[in-house]
């Protein structure tokens, strides 16, 4: 036979001999049509490859099969039929749209394995969960631009075969690739023993995303909502239904959840323990009553701030709040005088522990007394920028809070010394800790004060930014306050050495942390007293700012405290001298030292520090100018466990 056609090049095909002696046998090579043959030649390679599709007028290459040519409905039969995670884990790898196939694929929809394989898989799993994580359960969170539906389908996929997702942290961005409902979707189906899901910050989270997860996550246990305004009372209410094992619900900046969902919440979720509720415009009375009414046996910590609520809301605290034993109570502005006082009079707090009142103005004296009355069991009790608070009601507080433990009050600028003094007198005997804080009413007044019984049970006082507080303050303090072991003077510039001293010698327990930051006009003659006296006890001290603190302060702590493991002496006029004393101590054990703005610390004190490094875990040598890089590299070399700051 002639030759079929010509070839461009040097050669032409050459006569050999046909591929297939009977022209039947061309449709395995050629495909169908008229019967041709082909010849190769017998002394040189083909310059095209086969396989090839001819015609009469010309040929073209036969397409190569793929995969990727099969629909959707076939990529998921096949998915959903691989025999473990790691190869549907392998398979996500491949493209976006196997990921979003296998993402979509539910639990319950996976083919069945061989009893040898799935018991193969079972063992492998839990191995990989206990190098992982010891509860059996994987932690992810996402921030910022990484919070995207495609890395929340990987985590679907990927945690699936190593224990399940338990939680998810999701805090967001306004960006365009942000979360959307079908990112949650694939969480829903992936992720049936989710527990703890946070959203934050997620504008494009509607009732939709949240409705996929109460369809898929059963076992969801706390929810916490935060700027999802897309999220309304039936988003809620899709959880309430399908999620009764909700104990924690946290919802802050949400502006489209109201009393509805709060009230869904309240009927279905019968395990609910704990709710935060935080600048939520459309909550009323009439959702925060619900939701306290419902749970009255189980309920133990309540949150709520910045809400439009009313005296209404604080009476159902008080008559419905059996279990509850924390409570926070937040810029609460629509809340007058007489709603604290029917809380503290509903004799439903009985079991309250812990109180928080900040930024309202409706705490007066009157119900401040109730509420001491009506939780005879509360033990920590915080007031911040109660402005309308004075002496009267925080002196009867003391007296009906016989169980109170610690007390703090801060900005409460109508509290003087007087009520400062007459709370420590009035609390009993638990009283253990008291702190003040940027109380500009304390003034040092002198107090002409009778022979009273001291405060035995107070271990701890801080007092912080208060200018008013002064010698005389804090010498009647040290007569009444004997058994203190931390003290806290920061920012007390009216406080000279006349008055720490009585503390000093009054103190009869033996102090343990002292701060005195800030604290400019104390001079050597405190540390030399505080380390003779209490340096077989003190294991904290510092003397941040404290100017008039120099070497001979070192040198008393080289000699006198052993025990000492953190000491701050940053801001101070040691120089090199005091820190070669320290490290000529063979019994100082510090773990950390800061010296940061010690400006007459210098390169000489290299060996020193590499002497007292022998213990040290952390250094900070931060705004030291006189102490030179090269002398921090060699530092850094030598203290190799020791974390230095430069």
């Amino acid at each position: 036979m002639s030759k079929v056609f010509g070839f461009a090049g040097e050669n032409d095909f050459c006569p050999g001999g046909p591929i297939y002696t009977n022209h039947k046998e061309q449709n395995l090579f050629l495909s169908i049509g008229r019967p041709v043959d082909v010849y190769f030649p017998s002394r040189k390679r083909s310059r095209i490859s086969a396989p090839f599709v001819f015609t009469e007028e010309r040929f073209e290459q036969k397409k190569q099969a793929s995969i990727e040519v099969l629909p959707d409905e076939c990529l998921f039969e096949i998915f959903r039929r691989l025999p473990g995670g790691d190869e549907r884990g392998a398979c996500a790898c491949v493209s976006k749209r196997w990921l979003s196939l296998l993402s979509n694929i539910c639990k319950d929809e996976l083919c069945s394995q061989n009893e040898s394989a799935k018991k193969n898989t079972q063992v492998k799993s839990e191995v990989e969960d206990e190098e992982i994580e010891g509860d059996g359960y994987l932690s992810r969170s996402l921030e910022g631009k990484k919070a995207t539906d495609i890395r929340l389908a990987a985590i679907a996929v990927g945690t699936a075969s190593r224990g399940g997702l338990g939680k998810l942290f999701i805090r967001g961005s306004n960006s365009s690739q942000g979360v959307t409902k079908v990112g949650l979707r694939a969480i829903a189906r992936g992720c049936p023993s989710l527990k703890v899901l946070s959203l934050w910050n997620l504008p494009s989270v509607g009732d939709e995303g949240l409705s996929e997860i109460a369809n898929g996550c059963h076992k969801l246990e706390k929810l916490d909502l935060s700027q999802c305004p897309a999220i309304t009372d039936k988003g809620l209410l899709a959880i309430a239904k399908s999620c009764p094992n909700l104990t924690d619900l946290v919802i802050e900046s949400c502006t489209n959840i109201g009393n509805e969902g709060l009230q869904a919440v309240g009927q279905h979720c019968t395990n609910l323990k704990s709710i935060s509720i935080k600048n939520c415009p459309a909550i009323g009375d009439q959702g925060i009553a619900a939701l306290v009414s419902s749970a009255t046996n189980v309920l133990t910590k309540v949150k709520l701030q910045a809400l439009n609520i009313t005296d209404v809301s604080l009476a159902v605290v008080g008559h419905y709040g059996k279990a509850v034993t924390d409570l926070f109570l937040t810029s609460l502005s629509n809340v007058s005088e007489r709603g604290f006082w029917v809380m503290g009079n509903g004799q439903g707090l009985q079991k309250l522990k812990s109180m928080t009142v900040a930024s309202c103005v409706g705490l007066t004296d009157t119900g401040l007394e109730a509420v001491g009355k009506g939780c005879p069991n509360l033990k920590q009790f915080n007031l911040h920028k109660c402005s309308f608070l004075s002496d009267n009601g925080l002196v009867s507080f003391a007296k009906s809070a016989v169980s109170l433990e610690s007390l703090l009050l801060e900005e409460c600028h109508r509290i003087t010394q007087f009520g400062f003094f007459g709370s420590l007198l009035n609390c009993g005997a638990n009283l253990k800790a008291a702190s003040l804080v940027n109380c500009f009413g304390i003034k040092d007044l002198k107090l002409d004060l009778p022979e009273l019984s001291p405060c035995k049970s107070l271990r701890s006082l801080s007092i912080r930014n208060c200018p008013g507080f002064g010698d005389g303050s804090l010498a009647l303090l040290g007569k009444l306050c004997p058994q203190l072991q931390n003290v806290e003077l920061s920012g007390l510039q009216g406080v000279t050495d006349a008055g720490f001293l009585p503390v000093l010698e009054n103190c009869e327990a033996g102090l343990v942390k002292v701060n005195l930051s800030g604290c400019v006009n104390l001079s050597d003659k405190v540390v030399s007293v505080m380390t003779e006296q209490h340096g077989w006890t003190l294991e904290v001290l510092n003397l941040d700012g404290c100017r008039r603190i120099t070497d001979a302060s070192l040198v008393a702590i080289a000699e006198n405290c052993f025990l000492l493991s953190d000491l701050d002496v940053s801001k101070c006029a040691t120089t090199d001298s005091g820190i070669a004393a320290m490290a000529r101590s063979n019994q100082l054990n510090l773990q950390v030292l800061s010296m940061s703005g010690c400006s007459m610390i210098s390169d000489k004190s290299l060996l020193a520090l590499i002497k007292l490094g022998r213990t040290l875990l952390g250094l900070n040598l931060q705004h030291c100018n006189a102490i030179s890089s090269s002398t921090v590299d060699v530092l850094v070399e030598r203290l190799w466990r020791c974390d230095i700051l430069s």
